[in-house]
């Protein structure tokens, strides 16, 4: 993982705007993403065309991996595996050489890796219930059929539902998913 240290976010935009690679942003250093295993695609891909199915007609947005998220009070820029937005999408003020970077996700969904983990767990998560447009979190396991999906509760609490059966569903957003659907193509026995 390649880190630069003391850069401001101003400069992090500009650079990520003209980067050949990702990076993230967190409080002055920019973190080099590293590239993902064949599952961890699968998966992605997976979701983003059955979400996209469903919500097709509807006001929602399925948003894949290259759309920045900004986390101002972590002072962090982020890329979610998929993203959706169910309001009017809300962009940076001030565009930046073609960089959009999203101000309003409602779902952010993250495919769990075993270098990732820990850090899409607590860190990220605790930086994605500081935005007032996040309704629920999903993390989806890459080496083994598990979903969580964490929804925001009316009193701001967050509440955990954890499916490891494949022929069950899992609501993400307004979608009821069968969770062999997210696993299609994938085989862990």
């Amino acid at each position: 993982m390649n880190i630069l240290t003391n850069i401001s976010a101003e400069k992090y935009l500009l650079q990520e705007s003209q980067a050949e690679y990702k990076s993230e942003y967190r409080a002055g250093e920019t973190v080099a993403m590293a590239g993902a295993q064949f599952p961890h695609n699968v998966i992605v891909s997976n979701l983003i065309y059955l979400i996209n199915t469903c919500l097709w007609k509807g006001k929602c947005r399925v948003i894949p991996s290259d759309l920045l998220i900004s986390l101002p009070k972590c002072e962090r820029f982020v890329y979610a595996d998929v993203s959706i937005v169910c309001e009017k999408v809300q962009l940076l003020e001030a565009k930046r050489q073609g960089l959009d970077v999203l101000l309003n996700p409602n779902v952010v969904i993250e495919v769990l890796s075993e270098s990732t983990e820990l850090y899409d767990r607590v860190e990220k998560f605790d930086c994605y219930k500081t935005l007032t447009s996040m309704q629920q979190y999903v993390l989806v396991d890459s080496q083994r059929i598990l979903v969580e999906t964490f929804t925001r509760t009316a009193e701001d609490d967050w509440l955990l539902k954890s499916a490891k059966d494949a022929d069950k569903t899992v609501k993400i957003g307004e979608c009821e998913i069968l969770i062999a659907d997210i696993y299609h193509h994938l085989d862990f026995k």
